[in-house]
């Protein structure tokens, strides 16, 4: 069976009428808003929808379509799509939540059946609930009902994150679909919108916060589960915040061992009971390396951290000298951490100790640097909600905090381009006008350098 397009469905208005009040009407103006700016910001458009499988075609957007069921009843979901590429149209039913209303997997899977006996290819979900990617879900369903139908699910700050995205770095050609979007934009922030931003760490925090510093938490502990599925919901607003300020997709990094959701949270639940510690790995495009994020609530603080590879040339000296070279701009409270080749053992020091006296984290002749680990440590808010002193705010703040004055600072090392020989050996330069080459001015600036040190 095949969808229809009806000329009597209702048409998404960024300025909608609707006859619901309360919590009602806030999902049914979200929905429209967001549905209209959709069909009529073409890059925006494609971006959200090209994910979920549409085609690159005309979008429409609908609110409110009733549709008749095999019982009598009349389903009424918030929203449809549709765009047709080639005489062909790709159809998606669209369910939005907003504030603090949760998804109900019975309402979601009564849309699945619908959208399969009517020809409707996908069905989105919309709400506060955290995702970073669309094909994950956010409860459970009924795995037998995806065999004809897809699922999808936005988090309301992923769709902002989008949008803010799309018109300060992509870039929105005709002007007055950038209006359009800076229109969205606008409602979606406000809080009278019902999209809220991640302001809670749940009824939980009190408890499991106390239970970590004294050592009494219990991996199977409801309270445990419940916080470590709070606080990877915090890393993925924390993601889709980085990509808005960045304009570039940052990711969190799954370890070998956390291939699955599940295996991610029994691993996290563990920590939480064996340690006391929350962590996390962030990727973000083009920098020199993963930031990692410990959250321990046992010492109650936040460390903040990555990992550099040294370079390959030149002796421990010179290594260490290329690496303060990047760190201009760094806190003097930096930890620096020297790893050494063919052993376990480490050495650190301060920053700031470092750059008086790098002897500090100087090996001996027998040993040579391979590596640097950074980290950042502060003290890590006590309050679930978020606000000044908060667990939350500490969290996105330290992060944000590492990241300007540490990572995106740095750059990984490459290795020099050969140099050109002659059958006789290497060339040398013609003349004295011709300009010292850089590698050569490179490696008298490390012995400048070198030589201050001692």
């Amino acid at each position: 069976m095949t969808l229809l397009r009806d000329d009597r469905w209702p048409v998404a208005r960024l300025i909608p009428i609707t006859s619901s009040t309360g919590i009602e009407a806030k999902e049914r103006n979200a929905a429209s808003a967001l549905l209209a700016v959709l069909a009529h910001v073409d890059e925006f458009g494609r971006t959200l929808l090209k994910p979920l499988g549409a085609p690159a075609g005309k979008i429409e957007t609908f609110v409110e379509m009733p549709f008749k069921v095999a019982n009598g009843k009349t389903i009424r979901p918030d929203g449809l799509i549709g765009v047709t590429r080639g005489g062909k149209t790709w159809w998606a039913l669209v369910e939005c939540k907003v504030a603090d209303q949760a998804l109900q997997a019975e309402q979601m899977e009564s849309y699945l059946d619908l959208a399969r006996d009517v020809g409707i290819d996908a069905v989105l979900s919309i709400s506060n609930h955290y995702t970073t990617d669309s094909s994950e879900y956010p409860i459970a369903i009924d795995r037998k009902k995806l065999r004809k139908v897809s699922i999808h699910h936005w988090s309301w700050v992923r769709v902002l994150t989008e949008a803010e995205v799309q018109k300060q770095y992509r870039g929105v050609r005709d002007p007055d679909q950038a209006y359009l979007l800076s229109e969205l934009i606008r409602y979606l922030s406000d809080p009278r919108s019902g999209v809220v931003q991640f302001d809670d760490m749940g009824p939980s925090w009190t408890k499991v916060r106390e239970g970590a510093r004294i050592r009494t938490l219990r991996k199977n502990d409801d309270d445990v589960a419940a916080i470590a599925n709070r606080w990877d919901e915090l890393l993925r607003f924390l993601s889709l915040d980085l990509t808005k300020e960045l304009g570039r997709d940052v990711k969190q990094l799954q370890r070998r061992q956390e291939a699955t959701a599940a295996a991610r949270h029994q691993a996290v639940r563990q920590s939480l009971a064996d340690a006391g510690r929350l962590y996390a790995d962030l990727q973000i495009p083009d920098t020199a390396g993963p930031l990692e994020i410990v959250a321990d609530l046992s010492t109650r603080q936040i460390v903040v951290s990555t990992d550099l590879v040294a370079p390959k040339e030149g002796q421990s000296r010179g290594r260490l000298s290329w690496l303060l070279r990047q760190l201009q701009k760094a806190p003097p409270d930096l930890t620096v951490e020297v790893l050494l080749a063919r052993t376990s053992l480490t050495l650190s020091a301060p920053l700031g100790a470092i750059r008086d006296d790098p002897t500090h984290v100087l090996p001996d002749r027998t040993r040579e640097i391979r590596g640097f680990r950074l980290s950042l440590s502060r003290d890590l808010g006590l309050n679930r909600q978020a606000g000044r002193g908060s667990f939350i705010d500490s969290v996105l703040g330290n992060v944000k905090t590492f990241y300007g004055d540490v990572l995106q600072q740095l750059t990984a090392w490459k290795p020099r381009a050969p140099k050109l020989r002659t059958i006789d050996g290497p060339i040398e330069r013609e003349s004295a006008d011709v300009p010292e080459p850089i590698e050569v001015a490179l490696d008298r600036a490390d012995d400048e350098m070198d030589d201050a040190a001692e």
